[in-house]
């Protein structure tokens, strides 16, 4: 791969799915030990993963072919795609009970940016242009808690002043809450609790990840981790936050209880090697930690596997 777009967990079937962004086009696939099995081929600009409710069919939005393909996460061939229109790029996405979100918007910097919903049992499944009076400047990175109701969270990635949105989801029409840029400036990564109540940021002009009612944007904690963090990933049972960091020293990737003071475990990299944006991702039973990094200034993505992370 020349870059790298998202990492998804299937623990069911013990398979991670790697994207390499605008530039790519494939999917690889891993096993749990962190070996490449496979590659689902013929996805332009393959980016944004995400599951179904049952986790029997993967989404990939393809922001350099217009569209989300789904794939059949047993077979692991593409069943259907479905066009987001021409123009649109769609680049990040989030699920909330069947519908799933995606960000969209081809140009940096023009204020196009925008969310869309597929919802695969209605006619049409693929709506635009439901963010409300919210702008982005660039396709919004989008996270959720997964239930019916959500909350959707959409944040502007690198920014000098990042803001994040939250939305109330009914079906498939989002109602905008609170927003504002508390999260700081370089916004690289966002996560939601899985009661929904909680925000975790990383922004690169920090030196931790913080924590955010999802209500109304008061602060709920903070995580040191070190300058410019750039991943955060809650683990599923919500109990603990992995957070990582460009660092240079041993203490690239820490994974904290939450409300916790100082970590319960501390993964240090190989020297040159660092964490990648939203490179984070965890097994269901929470015995691994997946990790995409990089080595220096290579472009390509590496997985790294972490064993008993809590440990």
């Amino acid at each position: 791969m020349s870059g790298f777009g998202d990492v998804l967990v299937d623990s069911v079937r013990e398979k991670v799915f790697i994207t390499g962004g605008a530039s790519s086009n494939g999917v690889v696939v891993a096993d749990f030990t962190g070996r490449v099995r496979s590659t689902i081929v013929n996805q332009p600009g393959a980016d944004g993963l995400e599951l179904s409710a049952d986790g029997t069919k993967l989404y990939v939005a393809l922001s350099a072919g217009d569209g989300i393909s789904v794939i059949d996460t047993t077979t692991l061939t593409e069943t259907t795609r479905h066009s987001t229109g021409a123009g649109t790029c769609p680049t990040h996405l989030a699920r909330t009970g069947p519908v799933v979100w995606f960000g969209y918007g081809c140009e940096d910097g023009n204020w196009s940016g925008k969310i869309g919903r597929l919802d695969p049992a209605a006619t049409p499944p693929v709506r635009g242009d439901l963010q409300g009076g919210t702008r982005f400047q660039r396709a919004p990175l989008l996270t959720s808690s997964s239930a019916d109701t959500g909350p959707l969270v959409a944040g502007q990635l690198s920014l000098s002043q990042s803001l994040v949105q939250v939305y109330a989801v009914a079906g498939d029409v989002l109602t905008a809450g609170s927003s504002g840029d508390v999260v700081g400036a370089g916004l690289t990564d966002l996560d939601v609790a899985g009661d929904g109540a909680t925000l975790f940021s990383a922004a690169g002009s920090r030196d931790r990840v913080e924590a955010f009612a999802t209500a109304d944007l008061a602060r709920r904690g903070a995580y040191a981790t070190r300058p410019r963090p750039a991943a955060v990933s809650l683990s599923p049972d919500s109990g603990h936050v992995a957070t990582g960091a460009l660092t240079s020293d041993d203490k690239d990737v820490q994974v904290f209880q939450i409300g916790g003071a100082a970590p319960a475990n501390t993964i240090s990299l190989d020297t040159g090697e660092t964490i990648q944006p939203r490179g984070l991702a965890w097994s269901q039973d929470q015995s691994r930690l997946f990790m995409i990094t990089r080595y220096g200034n290579e472009p390509q993505p590496h997985l790294e596997v972490e064993r008993n992370p809590i440990d």
